[in-house]
């Protein structure tokens, strides 16, 4: 098995992980911190695996992936901002 699989697989169960903390997230902001760090951990594993398979496509979704992790950022950032970062 090559090592460009080994370590997508890896990247892989470190974002499976943090849905963990994207579940039982004390605040609002945790949750936020979690999902962002599962977006970038997929998007790694998704440039490995395309390294891997030498297919363009998966380099395609990881960079979709990528825009809309960053835009989920800053739509979450600007909702907790209004509302305090309280949960309701």
């Amino acid at each position: 098995m090559s090592d460009l699989l080994i370590f997508a697989i890896a990247f892989a169960v470190l974002a499976a992980l943090t849905m963990i903390r994207l579940a039982k997230g004390p605040t609002a902001a945790d949750r936020m911190v979690a999902g962002d760090a599962a977006d970038t951990l997929i998007c790694v594993a998704l440039v490995l695996f395309s390294l891997f398979s030498g297919r363009g496509i998966y380099l395609d979704i990881a960079l979709v992936a990528a825009l809309f992790g960053v835009i989920d950022t800053m739509l979450v950032g600007r909702y907790l901002e209004k509302e305090g970062g309280k949960e309701k």
